[in-house]
């Protein structure tokens, strides 16, 4: 009880004034209200939280002190604390090297296909946004590309099946997917159309992607009659001529986005299905479209997205041909690695974040009477300790998770749905019954 009249003392002081320096880290309870784009779920994130539908789409939970959307503390005082203003006010306790940080965590409710994007390098982030400051865009504007200067890679580990449009797949794939489309496709323009298309899919891969993504984007009648090609395709017949995955996202894409250049576009993109617990990595300039699930994310702290299709928005083409890397992405899935019984880290090679997973279990979960097994325990521990020479960022995503930090005596209690955050510090241990993901920075942060 001492610990939290402290931290509230702290938290609620006023304005301007000399915060006192609490004499011990801490464990905040960390809420963010849900972002209501259209392609959220009107179910998936509030049955996550807890919470009742409120008929909307709610489509991001996000957990970190991006000025976008920064969290705020949970309960601890009436006077409106974010991420941000905690970070601010002790960063050496509370943030990274002395500032923000560098990662975002999100869960994602995808009820419906995101536009096809592509998030720039940090070279690229930096020369878009100086040039759009210099030229005054306003930030807000739609037709602004860059809100920072930063990059954006990103890693998406699925809650439940994800569905991905997921950087460039083999050109030869994409060209027999055009030839089946234009044979299965009425007589017509629209066939002729999609047969042009499946040869613009020839020559030097890098060039030929480069070229079929101004084609498509800059629109024309012969662009518009083959995405109808498709659309009259994948609704005749069984659709034996082409993966049944495939057919499955071009009837969803064609019917929530009649007409757009992005079906075509598709085309040219692995398509990913994710089980659980299964995870993508998307490094800067790679195009790619989430197109259903529910998804733990992290990624760099930045909001830069150039679109290449399925949106109504703005789509600056010319730029989006400068940042996209036309090259073939072998594997878009990355592995995680096991760290030790019931913790596993993706890791991949950025500085700016890496993401863990416990899987946890109380003693008596092992073994019923009967020899079942509960909560899959063979990859569950009764305990996992992490270290925290930075901050972490914590959400559990299913049952109840109990974080103590030994060297301090706090403890706290996470239920499913609810985030936490840890300043840096002595280690932590997670032990109860359920699951948490743990963002913080990577390893080669400086």
């Amino acid at each position: 009880m001492a610990a939290l009249r402290s931290f509230c003392l702290w938290i609620a002081a006023p304005v301007g004034a000399a915060a006192p320096h609490p004499p011990f880290t801490m464990l905040i309870l960390i809420e963010n209200a849900p972002r209501a784009y259209a392609w959220g779920s009107r179910d998936a994130l509030p049955e996550l939280l807890g919470t009742a539908p409120t008929g909307e789409p709610q489509a991001e939970l996000w957990l970190g002190a991006h000025p976008g959307a920064p969290a705020t503390v949970a309960k601890a005082t009436p006077v409106h604390r974010t991420l941000i203003d905690l970070i601010e006010a002790d960063p050496d306790r509370y943030g990274v090297g002395g500032g923000q940080l560098p990662f975002l965590l999100k869960i994602l409710a995808i009820g419906g296909p995101l536009s096809l994007q592509v998030h720039p390098n940090r070279a690229q982030a930096e020369a878009g946004f100086a040039r759009e400051e210099a030229a005054s865009v306003p930030r807000d504007a739609p037709e602004r590309n860059y809100g920072d200067p930063n990059h954006k890679p990103e890693l998406l580990v699925a809650l439940s099946e994800v569905s991905a449009l997921s950087g460039f797949r083999d050109l030869s794939e994409a060209r027999a997917d055009l030839r089946a489309l234009a044979a299965a496709a009425p007589a017509g323009e629209g066939r002729e159309a999609l047969a042009a298309a499946a040869a613009r899919c020839t020559g030097r891969p890098g060039a030929a992607r480069s070229e079929f993504l101004a084609w498509a984007l800059r629109g024309g009648d012969d662009v518009g009659a083959a995405v109808r090609a498709i659309h009259a395709a994948v609704r005749a017949g069984d659709g034996a001529w082409i993966d049944a995955h495939r057919l499955a996202a071009l009837r969803d894409l064609t019917a929530s986005y009649p007409g757009d250049p992005g079906v075509l576009v598709s085309l040219l993109l692995h398509l990913v299905r994710l089980a659980p617990g299964e995870a993508i990595y998307l490094g800067a300039r790679q195009l790619h479209a989430y197109l259903s699930g529910l998804a733990v994310e992290v990624m760099a702290a930045s909001d830069n997205v150039l679109r290449a299709g399925l949106t109504p928005k703005h789509i600056d083409v010319d730029e989006l041909l400068r940042v996209t890397d036309p090259a073939e992405l072998d594997e878009p899935r990355h592995a995680a690695r096991q760290v030790c019984r019931g913790l596993v880290a993706w890791e991949p090679a950025v500085p700016d974040f890496k993401l863990m997973r416990a899987r946890l279990r109380a003693p008596g979960d092992i073994e019923s009477n009967t020899g079942e097994i509960f909560l899959e325990s063979a990859d569950r521990a009764e305990s996992v300790v992490l270290n925290a020479p930075h901050p972490l960022v914590l959400v559990v995503t299913e049952g109840r998770v109990r974080v103590e930090r030994p060297s301090d005596g706090e403890v706290a209690s996470v239920r499913r749905g609810q985030s936490l955050y840890v300043s840096s510090g002595e280690p932590i241990e997670l032990s109860g019954a359920g699951e948490a993901f743990v963002a913080t920075v990577g390893d080669g942060w400086a």
